[in-house]
This record gives structure tokens, C-alpha cells and sequence, in this order.
């Protein structure tokens, strides 16, 4: 009997050890967040830092593309993603049968028009040519961009679809310059002005605030980056803790010393 109390009570410690073990694996569970390397990666880590201050731990996964993080995300790899508007993440789904919701707004990249010739939109001249992305999406962002500078006005209806063949009224005769949007930056010295997404405006070295002549309404669905989850997980205590941290002052803080005005908090 005495051998048998020893071995029970081995077993009642293996016992208690364990269950302590998963309480405390609970506790600390790990978050893996995806990000594009870049900014995107930045503002996670960011949140990651004041999230460990909180007891919630937070590992960065960063990507390089633009498909491998919702992959990740839906095949469970990750647990959240941070890098994309609602509309690509939409797209994703609909073309890979996925189901990944977003929790929550995260930081706004405006697309704005840039100029090293005039200082204002009024300044513009008759005939002035801009320079716009010549891939489908940007395209029409930057033709929506250009309406709602009040610059064209589009047919109704097409939204991020419109193309230069979309414009019926035209009032300043703007002459599109369709360019790569990586090229963009550069022709800001051939060119009256040119539509650039914030990403290459921050690569090329621009100053929105001394060549930025108009931004992109802070409610337009392409300049609102979102968190991204599996449906299924979209209540999860701690990822609703990640957003609350996420969506924090220290957070807006980071944001305005780090980005001074490129990146905005979207929240």
C-alpha cells in the first residue's frame, strides 16, 4: 500500500503539473500575426511591443507578396493578418473559396496626387498632363481619386473599374499619362501631377506635405487597411484584445512619430 500511495501520488503531481502546464500555456498564448514587410511589419511590431507589456504575446510573420499572408491566415499557419483593404481581402475569397472576415480598421495609405509644379489643385492648368497607374485596380483609384478632387467627372457606376474611356467631362482637357505605379515618383518632373498609392511615395523619399496637393478621402474602402481573421475565430478573446491594442492611443502615437503624416491610424 505504501508503493501504491507513492506511485499515486507521482501520478496526482504528473497530474496537477500538466494542468498548471496548460493554464499557463493558455495564459501566454502566442498570436502570429502576418505582415508585408515594410510599414505594415513596423505598426505590428509596434503593437506587439505594448502588447507584451499587457501579458499578450505577439510574433510578426512577414511576407514578401501579396497572396502568401491569406493563404497562411486560411490555412491556419498564422493567426491575423495586417496588410490589406476589405476589397482585396473579398477578392481573396471569392477566387479561393476562403472565409476570413475583417476584426477591425487598422491604418489608412491614401493614395494622393503629387506635384513639384503647382501647390494646389486650383493651380493646375488647362491641358495639364497627369500621370495615373496603369494597372486595372490603381487605375480606377486614381480616376476616382481625380473625380473626387473635382478634377473629371466618371460615368456613373464604375467605380475601382474605370479607365480613361470612362471620363465624360473633362473641364481642364487633363491629358492621362498612363505609367507603372512604381515609375510614378519619377515623373514628377515630366509631368503636372501624377496619383500615387502612399507605398511609393514612402519608397521614393516624397514629402506628402511639401508636393501633396490632394489626398484620397479618409473613408474610401482602398485606403482603409483592416486585420484579417478566419470567420470561425472572429469573437477570440485575445484577438479582441490585439485590436484593443492595436487601436490605442500608444499606437497613434507610434504612428505620428514614425510616419509623420504618411500613415494615419484608421481608427
Amino acid at each position: 500500500m505504501k508503493g501504491f500511495k507513492t506511485v499515486g501520488h507521482i501520478c496526482l503531481t504528473l497530474i496537477l503539473t500538466a494542468g498548471l502546464s496548460a493554464c499557463g500555456d493558455k495564459e501566454s498564448k502566442e498570436i502570429k500575426v502576418g505582415a508585408t514587410v515594410g510599414p505594415h511589419a513596423q505598426v505590428v511590431e509596434a503593437v506587439a511591443k505594448e502588447a507584451a507589456k499587457q501579458g499578450l504575446k505577439v510574433t510578426v510573420v512577414k511576407f514578401n507578396d501579396y497572396v502568401t499572408p491569406d493563404a497562411a491566415l486560411a490555412d491556419g499557419s498564422i493567426d491575423l493578418n495586417s496588410y490589406q483593404h476589405l476589397p482585396f481581402l473579398q477578392n481573396y475569397n471569392a477566387n479561393h473559396d476562403s472565409n476570413l472576415v475583417s476584426i477591425g480598421q487598422s491604418i489608412l495609405m491614401r493614395m494622393g496626387i503629387y506635384s513639384r509644379k503647382v501647390s494646389s489643385l486650383s493651380e493646375l492648368p488647362d491641358n495639364a498632363r497627369i500621370a495615373i497607374p496603369n494597372d486595372p485596380t490603381n487605375e480606377g483609384r486614381g480616376l476616382l481619386l481625380l473625380q473626387s478632387a473635382k478634377l473629371i467627372r466618371l460615368k456613373t457606376g464604375v467605380g475601382y473599374n474605370a479607365t480613361i474611356n470612362d471620363v465624360i467631362d473633362n473641364p481642364k482637357h487633363i491629358e492621362f499619362i498612363e505609367i507603372d505605379a512604381a515609375q510614378l515618383p519619377r515623373t514628377l518632373d515630366d509631368v503636372d501631377a501624377a496619383a500615387i498609392t502612399m507605398n511609393y511615395v514612402m519608397s521614393s523619399g516624397l514629402d506628402p506635405k511639401k508636393v501633396g496637393i490632394y489626398l484620397e478621402p479618409k473613408d474610401a474602402p482602398l485606403a482603409v487597411m483592416v486585420v484579417a481573421a478566419r470567420a470561425k475565430d472572429k469573437d477570440n478573446a485575445d484577438y479582441k484584445k490585439f485590436m484593443k491594442i492595436f487601436q490605442s492611443e500608444e499606437t497613434k502615437a507610434f504612428l505620428d512619430k514614425t510616419f509623420k503624416g504618411t500613415i494615419e491610424p484608421a481608427f
